[in-house]
């Protein structure tokens, strides 16, 4: 799949191939995501982009893949457009602030626009489709003093009504705009908009197609970034997001507390850019994920009975190395555990070397006999990688006699020497006397 800029209006639709290599590329996702829902949040620039014609074949590929689609639009460039050519100033741009009725008179017709030109590209792509009503809304009201007068807030989805177009194989198009309950028209944030769709109808992703390369911390694109981490930024250094990524940032982050597990945010410019960041690893924009692993917690001190009973059979086979109950208290906060109704069934440990901090290392990985093969170890250690590289390391370590087999195949590890490992950690190595295989991967 390219990569390259978005083509010319010449290149239309109709003559857009995908090649056999993509194919298998893309069927090896098919199971994951066939049924699921993807709610895809078009900015009004990108509607305006001459690579919207290609962003709808990619809608029609998502179509046939068994993948349901819902469809949300900004209106911000065009709304811009109707206010300069009418000499009409506005009151707000985006929906997040004041909508008076020039500006509201103005968005209406906009999102007439935008969702027309929306409903055509895709009717060219023989794709069923409704400009829905589905969005109920109230008055945002007063904030701060201020009467937001026509600006609205989500009162509810009406996700029957979404999930009955869905489920007939047509795909709806939600406009930025709610209804009150006497009917009346108000502005809503279309980023805003999408995050709460996603919410009602339990999509698996947001993606949110921008005009931009991706989310932009500190001046740099993320390609991906924990929801937890994305928390603490919007918290404590929200101005090391670039500006025009602050709203997707944070209602990505509603998104994902509200169980929505992932969200992209995607140059929607980029010919092929929407089906490579769905159907491949390294993707081309910003992934935010949320807590895949929500049984994994970090080790207390009350754990420390339950961690020492679970892998004693493993240190009896020699899988794991021995601590006493005392090492494991004096370590705890090392730990993390894996709870299947409030007991311990796993655990794993994670240390960042003293005089290398920039290498972490996994150890202790253990699951239960009984809840082996289901992909536990997997997640604890994936977990652990991603804490790991949250905290700043690059490289991680794994010291496996029984497991290594697992870190290389199923894990991406490869192995490596001694000659990684630290003084003081080459040191124990040596005494331990077990030998184990080294191996590393780059976080």
């Amino acid at each position: 799949m390219s990569n390259g800029p978005a083509q010319t209006p010449a290149a239309s639709a109709h003559t857009a191939v995908i090649k056999p290599t993509d194919l298998r590329g893309i069927l090896k996702y098919v199971p994951r995501f066939q049924g699921q829902i993807f709610v895809l949040a078009l900015d009004g620039s990108i509607v305006a982009d001459e690579n919207l014609s290609n962003l709808l074949v990619d809608v029609a590929v998502l179509r046939s893949l068994g993948i349901k689609v819902i469809l949300v639009h900004g209106i911000g460039r065009q709304l811009q457009e109707l206010s300069e050519a009418r000499n009409i100033p506005i009151s707000n741009i985006d929906g997040s602030g004041v909508t008076d009725a020039a500006t509201l008179d103005l968005a209406l017709r906009a999102s007439s626009r935008v969702s027309n030109v929306i409903l055509e590209g895709l009717t060219q792509n023989a794709l069923k489709c409704a400009i829905t009503n589905a969005v109920r809304a109230l008055p945002t009201g007063i904030l701060k003093g201020v009467d937001q007068l026509h600006t609205g807030k989500v009162e509810r989805i009406d996700k029957d009504f979404i999930g009955h177009l869905l489920e007939k194989d047509i795909i709806p198009i939600i406009q930025p705009i709610g209804y009150g309950i006497e009917g009346h028209s108000l502005r809503i944030n279309s980023d805003l908009l999408a995050a709460e769709v996603a919410e009602a109808l339990h999509a698996s992703k947001i993606i949110y197609l921008t005009p931009h390369a991706g989310l932009e911390i500190d001046g740099q694109v993320r390609r991906d970034i924990s929801g937890d981490h994305l928390r603490l930024v919007l918290r404590d250094h929200l101005d090391a997001i670039a500006e025009p990524g602050r709203s997707k940032a944070a209602n990505a982050m509603r998104a994902l507390e509200k169980g929505v597990p992932r969200v992209h945010i995607v140059d929607g410019r980029i010919f092929d850019g929407l089906i490579n960041e769905i159907f491949s690893n390294e993707g081309v924009g910003t992934l935010i994920y949320g807590n895949d692993y929500q049984q994994i917690r970090q080790a207390a001190k009350r754990d420390v009975r339950m961690i020492y009973n679970l892998t004693r059979n493993a240190v009896k086979r020699e899988e794991l190395l021995y601590r006493t109950q005392q090492a494991i208290e004096k370590n705890i906060d090392q730990f993390y555990v894996f709870e299947i109704d409030e007991n311990i069934v796993a655990c794993v440990t994670l240390y960042f070397y003293p005089d290398r901090p920039d290498v972490a290392e996994i150890g202790s990985l253990y699951v239960m006999p009984y809840n082996q093969n289901r992909g536990i170890g997997k997640k604890m250690v994936q977990y652990a990688c991603m804490k790991a590289k949250d905290r700043g390391a690059k490289t991680i370590v794994a010291l496996s006699t029984q497991s290594y087999s697992f870190f290389i195949s199923q894990l991406g590890f490869e192995e490596s020497t001694v000659e990684i490992l630290p003084e003081a950690r080459l040191k124990s190595y040596q005494e331990s006397g077990r030998n184990p295989k080294v191996m590393i991967k780059h976080a």
